[in-house]
């Protein structure tokens, strides 16, 4: 009996240390910082979306699960060639359709990788000039555009972008090549 209880309070304590690594969040207080929110269907997602890779000067890096949204992969096409360095992860359900963005993106010289290092890469963000994300539920697609419920965030924080690049990172790190 003495064996089983510190066998459980060995067990309680390793599962807490490993708990307690796998789920840190970063903290972080946003004071005063600009922000943009849209609800779909139709509330103008793919317009400010399209509005803030215009702007971009110097980097986009893009991490999606579905990307079927012309105007956007054509956004970004006009800042590569402005001459932003344009990258894209994508998850690896876009590899085996017949012509995927991530095929399109290859063909006009964007670089895509196929992130296939989880059962889904579920994370719909944009980094733009390490100083502006966007977020939310809105896959880039003409469905999350016209049909469905979703949000979309536009933050402008250095401090944020710099957690999402990082995190970016990691996923290219893992991802392949397209």
């Amino acid at each position: 009996m003495k064996r089983l209880i510190i066998f459980i309070f060995v067990s309680l304590i390793l599962f807490s240390f490993i708990m307690g690594r796998i789920s840190q969040a970063t903290d972080l207080i946003l004071n005063n910082v600009p922000a943009q929110i849209y609800f779909g269907p139709r509330g103008g997602c793919v317009e400010a979306i399209i509005n803030e890779l215009g702007k971009a000067h110097t980097e986009i890096l893009v991490q999606a699960y579905s990307f079927t949204s012309a105007p956007i992969a054509k956004a970004l096409l006009a800042a590569k060639k402005r001459g932003v360095d344009v990258q894209v992860i994508l998850d690896k359900s876009q590899r085996t359709q017949k012509y995927s963005s991530a095929t399109f993106f290859k063909n006009v010289g964007i670089p895509v990788f196929i992130d296939s290092a989880h059962a889904i890469a579920h994370n719909k963000i944009i980094i733009i000039d390490k100083a502006t994300v966007i977020t939310g539920s809105f896959n880039f697609t003409k469905a999350a555009e016209e049909k469905n419920a979703e949000n979309l965030l536009i933050i402008s924080s250095k401090d944020m972008a710099i957690l999402y690049l990082e995190n970016w990172q990691k996923h290219k790190e893992h991802s392949k090549m397209y």
